[in-house]
């Protein structure tokens, strides 16, 4: 049986004949010690036919075509003219040797030609690759070390690598879950960062005098969030200057007019210590930064929101966005989330937990980072396991659609929410919740249903567009000026009614001839008809009376001559 090989190149495709070969003695290690030799090898492998690539672009998509195990058209055609012909019913007396499996199943699918991919073929195939230069003897090579210059194969390669590992690395930007990951890392770190922070403005001492907490101590029991005692903390400086001119500002950071006045009240009754021009400038100081901060966080969170919009826009809309992006994080990307099965996005982040217990043969976790979810919040103490195991198979749904689908959509998160929200009510009222099957089918058809506005929309569009580039063509209707326009419009019109006129003319004769007042049954058309023979009787009552003047007028000249 005859084997050939098929060899793809930066260059273009390659077919060798192995001739003179024995299935039953096939020795890799024979095989090896005699690929080295040219003379050897050549004896056995024949080229019989190169198609080279056209561009480089083409050999970027024929080389991501056979990474990923498909034939293309160009492939095709080049096998079937140069490999014999595969009759139906007979045994192929010959088959082809490939480096792939892959690639070997998909051309044996679609040409019928036998493929095998084995160590003697691969062996084969490496004396190919070693040996290419001297079969194809157009082909300039790079000898090393004497000729520094790449030769045609060294290009191709060159090239073909760059562009086929830009291929690979390049992604879409607008569905990168790295950006997530590192932007959630950070927003915990902040987190931490900001809570110390402020802790420090309001408690620690410093070396040389005590913080502001000190200065003024009641301030920590009216005001507990940390950015807007910061922010107080900022504008009050000295508590000894505190008056009632302060309270309009104070509000608009509270947004309180009653703690405004009460931090007044408190400033002036204070039992807090006095703190030095040096000791304030640093207090005034770290509290821009802890403000910074905070605001840094607030930007970072709003970044995190649209992101996750873009990237897993269902996951989001059913856990929120934090918590998404937090599982996210914790399975290393949207692709490990999706292929991760419910029961372990349910403890993902419970680890220690869940080996503890299996080494103390113990209770195991029942949630994780999903515990941070509302609804398992909402949940009673007796259905927290229960409502975690049905949003985290929820959750494992949205992740899969969101990795695999091909548009963004918000539709099915919002349907699965409602049916959490209903598994919720079961819970506690025992209320009756829909099926899945019936959910999806309702959402399918509100994707479908959108996808359809928004081609009708999108061809209104191009109807406009091409309408407004044909009349900027024309370039006549925009040259005329308004009144213009209007003395175009009236001469149409004229030109409209003496067309209906003449045809009113033409049609007359004929509704006359045909004998159509017999058969007028209605009023209107009957009246219009006798008038219109009251007009022609009055035509010939004229005609007949011009023509007795007219003999008058001649009997008149006849008597005077």
């Amino acid at each position: 049986m005859a084997l050939y090989l098929l060899y793809e190149t930066a260059s273009g495709y390659s077919l060798f004949l192995a001739h003179g070969l024995d299935e039953i003695g096939q020795n890799t290690e024979a095989v090896r010690s005699s690929i080295t030799d040219m003379n050897r090898f050549g004896k056995v492998v024949q080229l019989t036919a190169f198609h080279p690539f056209e561009s480089a672009l083409d050999a970027l998509n024929q080389c991501n075509s056979v990474s990923e195990g498909l034939m293309t058209d160009e492939l095709r055609n080049f096998l079937e003219l140069n490999l014999p012909k595969v009759k139906e019913g007979k045994k192929p007396k010959f088959s082809l040797g490939v480096s792939e499996p892959k690639i070997g199943s998909h051309i044996f699918e679609v040409t019928k030609i036998p493929c095998q991919s084995n160590e003697f073929v691969l062996e084969l195939l490496r004396g190919v690759r070693l040996h290419f230069d001297r079969f194809i003897k157009d082909l300039k090579v790079c000898d090393f070390p004497s000729n520094n210059f790449p030769g045609d194969l060294e290009k191709a390669q060159l090239g073909l690598g760059h562009s086929y590992s830009r291929a690979k690395v390049k992604f879409n930007v607008n569905r990168v879950d790295n950006m997530v990951i590192q932007a959630i890392f950070l927003l915990d770190t902040l987190d931490k960062d900001i809570n110390s922070f402020s802790m420090r403005v309001r408690f620690v001492m410093s070396l040389h005098a005590e913080w502001y907490s000190w200065h003024f101590p009641e301030l920590v029991k009216i005001v507990n969030d940390n950015f807007l005692y910061a922010r107080v903390v900022k504008l009050i400086e000295d508590k000894s200057k505190l008056s009632d001119d302060i309270i309009p500002a104070l509000t608009d950071i509270l947004g309180d007019e009653d703690k405004a006045k009460e931090i007044v009240e408190a400033g002036k009754a204070s039992m807090g210590q006095d703190l030095s021009a040096v000791d304030l400038i640093n207090v005034q100081m770290f509290a821009q930064k802890v403000m910074n901060l905070s605001e840094y966080r607030k930007k970072l969170y709003e970044y995190l929101v649209t992101k996750m919009n873009d990237i897993a826009p269902n996951l989001a809309s059913l856990i929120g966005e934090v918590v998404g992006a937090r599982l996210i994080s914790h399975a290393g990307s949207l692709t490990n989330l999706a292929k991760c099965p419910s029961s372990t996005l349910q403890i993902l982040g419970a680890e220690k937990a869940l080996f503890r217990a299996l080494k103390t043969r113990g209770n195991t976790p029942k949630y994780g980072l999903i515990f941070h979810s509302s609804f398992i919040g909402r949940a009673s103490a007796r259905n927290k396991g229960r409502m975690a195991r049905y949003l985290a198979n929820k959750c494992s749904i949205a992740s899969r659609i969101d990795c695999f689908a091909e548009s963004n959509t918000t539709v099915f998160g919002e349907k699965l929410r409602e049916q959490v929200e209903e598994r919720l009510d079961f819970y506690d009222k025992g209320v009756a919740p829909r099926k899945n099957i019936d959910v999806m089918k309702a959402a399918i058809e509100s994707t479908q249903s959108d996808d359809m506005e928004t081609e009708e929309a999108s061809a209104k569009k191009s109807k406009k567009k091409k309408s407004k580039s044909a009349v900027a063509e024309d370039g006549e209707p925009m040259s005329v000026d308004n009144g213009d326009a209007s003395e175009v419009a009236k001469s149409e019109k004229k030109k409209k009614k003496k067309d209906k006129r003449k045809l009113d003319e033409e049609t007359q004769p004929l509704e006359k001839s045909n004998g159509v007042n017999d058969d007028v049954h209605e009023d209107g058309t009957a009246k219009k008809k006798k008038k219109k023979k009251s007009k022609d009787e009055g035509d010939d009552v004229q005609a007949t009376s011009d023509a007795k003047k007219k003999k008058k007028k001649k009997s008149k000249v006849e008597d005077d001559e």
